[in-house]
């Protein structure tokens, strides 16, 4: 029967990247099962899948309703678009999008990232314009005669940038602002409001606070704090273990599909001229900036190189020792990341004077939610940039229901 499985899976997969195209806008997925559900063999397969997915989050399937699970699967590879759907990244049904796209893919695991569940579109979008538009990310990328901090110029320009400064502001109260009674910031408010401003805000003004050049640790050390990582990255109890959080990632469909869509946007090439398999700085850079804000959060590890790395570490990892510093090793040792980030910092600076702001280029499903006034309201104006925080709670074992973690602590998506 796990025979049947993986080939089912294999199968399946032959499917997804068969009907779907790259030069083709995938379906929502939303959309997608609102079309499967006029089809009754099409939703009755599909409660199928959602029913396991939903069990073997608990805990491990019977042999017998596996075979059932696996038996639902087979039929819907009759439901094409289904299949092959996809979500977009900061939408308002985001997670909802994501849980139809993981149910229908139950056989594949929890660690196979073929593919990312992120619309190709956008991805698409900063492919084509990648040479055209880069040079434009970082305010000043090559440093001035008088060795300016480029990372305080980058904040200075956000904040000439409303939109910007607003929700910079925001992400920065959010991540400041400790939880009344404690000595601690409320962690998951604080990751919202980093995954706000990074879906919102141009490429132009986030990449350029987040990836800033710098040549002295003053810089470093402003690059390295861009994310508040008192609050959003750092634990107080010390580093967990690598698997113990990717294995609570991996249970949370928002976490997941962060993740899934950087391994499958950051992986390296030792042929490629870029380091990238897909060839594509930008994309990575892209896919590495929708990690930021979830329990997977990534940042700068000092204040005098462009390495990152997880808030994690492989003690006490025993025979799987090898897989947690694969975790370790997709951030430290990724050509493919670093290349993208130091190359960012080499680029032709922009003009400075009076250059008016671009506009914010959401997905269309975005701009929609815009007009409908489903936005977040704004929060008021921190005229200060960093304060000094308090230290967060760690995160959950293995062992730990993310729903129970979450509400324990005070923290709903």
């Amino acid at each position: 029967m796990i025979i049947a499985g993986l080939l089912l899976s294999v199968c399946i997969r032959g499917i997804i990247q068969a009907s779907a195209p790259f030069s083709t806008p995938a379906i929502d997925c939303l959309d997608a099962l609102k079309g499967c559900a006029s089809d009754p063999g099409c939703e009755a397969a599909y409660r199928v899948l959602e029913y396991c997915a939903s069990e073997e989050a608990v805990s491990p399937l019977g042999a017998d309703i596996r075979s059932e699970c696996f038996e639902a699967q087979g039929s819907l590879q009759q439901y094409r678009p289904l299949l092959s759907c996809k979500c977009h990244r900061g939408s308002r049904l985001e997670e909802a999008c994501l849980r139809i796209y993981w149910n229908v893919r139950f056989s594949q695991g929890y660690d196979d990232f073929d593919s990312s569940p992120y619309e190709d579109f956008e991805l698409e979008l900063v492919r084509h314009i990648e040479m055209s538009r880069m040079a434009s990310i970082v305010a000043a990328s090559s440093l001035p005669p008088n060795g300016q901090n480029q990372c305080l110029k980058a904040a200075q320009d956000c904040g000439l940038y409303e939109k910007c400064g607003s929700l910079r502001s925001e992400y920065v109260l959010a991540c400041t602002k400790r939880v009344i009674g404690s000595d601690r910031c409320n962690r998951q408010k604080c990751h919202r409001a980093l995954r706000r401003f990074l879906e919102r805000v141009p490429e132009e003004y986030s990449f350029g606070v987040l990836f800033c050049p710098c040549t002295d640790p003053l810089c470093g050390e402003r690059r390295r704090k861009t994310i508040v990582p008192s609050c959003s990255y750092e634990e107080r109890d010390g580093k967990p273990n690598c698997l113990s959080l990717q294995s609570y990632c991996l249970r949370d469909e928002l976490c997941r599909s962060r993740l899934a869509d950087f391994q499958h946007n950051c992986q390296p090439s030792s042929v490629s001229p870029s380091g990238c398999l897909r060839e594509s700085g930008a994309v990575c850079l892209k896919a590495y900036a929708g990690l930021i804000g979830t329990i997977m959060t990534p940042n700068y590890v000092s204040n005098s190189s462009v390495e990152v790395s997880q808030w994690c570490n492989c003690e006490g990892s025993g025979n799987q020792w090898q897989e947690c510093f694969r975790i370790l090793h997709m951030f430290n040792n990724n050509d493919c990341l670093r290349n993208a980030i130091s190359a960012l910092g080499s680029l032709p600076p922009r003009p400075v004077e009076s250059t008016p702001p671009p506009p914010p280029r959401p997905s269309p499903r975005i701009q929609q939610e815009d007009m409908n006034g489903n936005a977040l309201p704004e929060l008021s104006t921190v005229s200060c940039y960093c304060c000094s925080m308090g230290n967060t709670p760690g995160y959950p074992s293995t062992d730990t229901n993310p729903a129970e973690y979450r509400t324990n602590h005070g923290m709903t998506h």
